[in-house]
């Protein structure tokens, strides 16, 4: 609203600064005119001056007007004076609105409305107005008065080019800061299912074992909930690592060093503590895995051991872990009964592919033949696949 008002505003001025020139130029006091300036004359001069206003609104209707008031004003009025100047900015302001054909047609038709009434003269044998040289630098004036427009529409086109790149590439900005954000938020996510979903579910199975076992056999009990505490005293060290980045700024961070398949052994003797005997091969040069990678291995086989003490049913359950050159391979397998509907669509089996796909991995769950069930990840360490 306010730049509306104020294009209006500079509109009015334009008018007003252009009459008044237009006045000065045609009732000059030195050297005084010999004719006064006739009614007529005042009124083709108010016309076009304030014709200037609209300019902006109807550009080429305003420059064809002030063009018909100069046709009009200089062969039917005395003295003359120039008020050719309001077709002039008429023109420049088409041209400068981006309508370079039409201003070229004005003034190629104002020249050849001069060259009209020159010759008129010629034919009638009277003195012309406009001689060659004059003609000349009309020609001169009017190409000047286009391309000046012209430039002014292109520089205003650059600058709403440079601004519109600007928008987008704050938008853009915008967009990369809120995907990052969703996705560190999906990274949380993904480590409390995984360190509550593991160490819960073995105080869950391991207090039920201790609530069945205690009438009968108060040692394995005490083992039972020897079990609990030491998964629970782990899940709270994971859960505040994992909530470190959530942490104020003037907070200690966690010293506490990233999960990694260096505590392998860690998750093997907590499924075994709960009735899952775990074998474990790792074949391959071992090599010094990238943080992200060696922790998404980790997660990919504490949530599979962890679905094994669940749902499998089984008391064995195997881990192999192969380098290679360029990736690493995770395969779990148990000897269960497996997913009775081959279902894969739980938050475990999804959380695992969510890691393995953020790191530009794949991973695959499901039955085996003659039962059981196989978790398989590959994970890129470097190179193509």
């Amino acid at each position: 609203m306010a730049e509306a008002s104020h294009a209006r505003t500079l509109d009015a001025a334009v008018a007003v600064v252009v009459g008044l020139i237009v006045v000065a130029g045609t009732v000059r006091l030195w050297p005084p005119v010999s004719v006064p300036l006739q009614p007529a004359g005042w009124a083709l001069i108010v016309a076009a001056s304030v014709g200037l206003y609209f300019r902006r609104r109807f550009p080429v209707v305003i420059a064809a007007f002030t063009l018909a008031v100069c046709v009009v004003y200089y062969p039917a009025t005395e003295p003359d004076g120039p008020i050719v100047l309001a077709f002039v900015v008429a023109l420049y302001t088409v041209a400068a609105a981006g309508k370079l054909v039409a201003a070229i047609v004005v003034a190629a038709v104002s020249l050849l409305l001069v060259v009209a009434g020159e010759i008129s003269l010629i034919v009638a044998r009277e003195p012309r107005q406009v001689d060659n040289f004059e003609l000349f630098l009309l020609v001169g004036w009017l190409i000047a008065v286009v391309a000046l427009g012209a430039v002014a529409d292109n520089r205003r086109a650059y600058q709403r080019e440079a601004d519109q790149r600007a928008v987008e590439a704050e938008r853009n900005r915008e967009e990369a800061l809120r995907r990052r954000a969703t996705e560190e938020r999906l990274r949380i996510a993904r480590e409390l299912h995984d360190v509550l979903g593991h160490h819960l579910s073995l105080i869950n199975v391991q207090a039920s074992a201790a609530l069945h076992r205690q009438p009968a056999d108060p040692a394995q009990s005490s083992g039972a909930l020897v079990a609990i505490k030491d998964s629970s005293r782990e899940a709270l060290r994971e859960l505040r690592a994992t909530l470190g980045v959530l942490r104020q700024v003037d907070e200690a961070a966690p010293t506490a060093p990233a999960a990694g398949l260096d505590r392998l052994g860690d998750l093997t003797a907590a499924a075994e503590v709960a009735g899952v005997a775990v074998s474990t091969e790792v074949s391959g040069s071992r090599v010094d895995l990238p943080a992200e990678i060696d922790l998404a291995a980790y997660r990919i086989v504490q949530e599979a051991l962890t679905n094994v003490t669940r749902h499998a049913g089984t008391h064995s359950a195997s881990v192999r872990i192969r380098y290679a050159a360029d990736h690493l391979s995770v395969e779990i397998l148990d000897s269960g009964g497996g997913s009775a509907e081959g279902d894969t669509d739980g938050n475990g089996i999804r959380g695992m592919t969510e890691r393995a796909v953020a790191i530009g991995g794949e991973l695959t769950a499901g039955n085996r033949d003659g039962g059981g069930f196989r978790v398989a990840a590959w994970l890129p360490i470097g190179g193509d696949r």
